[in-house]
């Protein structure tokens, strides 16, 4: 198992609002660079989408279940298709009927990451990748590098963020970002 962190960036590490659906001043920073930087499986997901399970914090799983449900092409049908687990204190197993196979964490977000066997991957949901980070889960990030610099927001790693060694995997061009792929450093 692997706990897979995916972002969209701002060359200053801001991860906030990317779409602009939080109505931030600077919000949808990353789709003002065209479709091409961020359709289709831009973080190289393929199959560890369709063995995985996604790991979404409310805000953004709430976001999803209104986009994705919706669409109907190829990686709409993975994405709607991939098993799904929410950290929430307040949706309820009613509420993650809206998107298929999707359920609320029962307990602990840490514990429960500890005992998944499958590969998680964490999508956006910033509140819990500081909880991951916070207790050195995070085996992999995969951050889709916007050429904008916005001075302000939230970043992936704040000031505070506990001390981490990455090795570069790999770097590619995608539309006008760049996808960089970073892992766990060996110990």
């Amino acid at each position: 198992m692997s706990v897979i962190v995916i972002e969209f960036i701002t060359l200053d590490g801001i991860v906030s609002d990317p779409d602009g659906s939080a109505g931030t001043p600077l919000g949808g920073w990353a789709f003002r660079h065209g479709p091409d930087s961020v359709a289709g499986d831009k973080f190289r997901l393929g199959s560890t989408l369709d063995d995985g399970v996604l790991l979404l914090g409310r805000t953004t799983w709430q976001l999803f279940s209104q986009l994705w449900p919706g669409r109907d092409d190829p990686f709409a049908a993975r994405m709607n298709a991939a098993s799904k687990v929410v950290a929430s204190r307040t949706l309820t197993r009613i509420d993650t009927m809206a998107w298929a196979n999707s359920q609320v964490i029962d307990g602990d977000l840490v514990d429960t990451v500890k005992h998944e066997r499958r590969d998680v991957i964490v999508t956006g949901s910033l509140s819990v990748v500081g909880q991951l980070q916070a207790a050195d889960l995070v085996d992999e990030y995969r951050l889709l590098n916007f050429p904008s610099v916005l001075g302000t927001g939230r970043r992936l790693f704040p000031a505070d963020s506990p001390r981490a060694e990455l090795a570069c995997l790999g770097a590619e061009q995608v539309g006008s970002a760049i996808l960089t792929r970073y892992q766990r450093a060996a110990r």
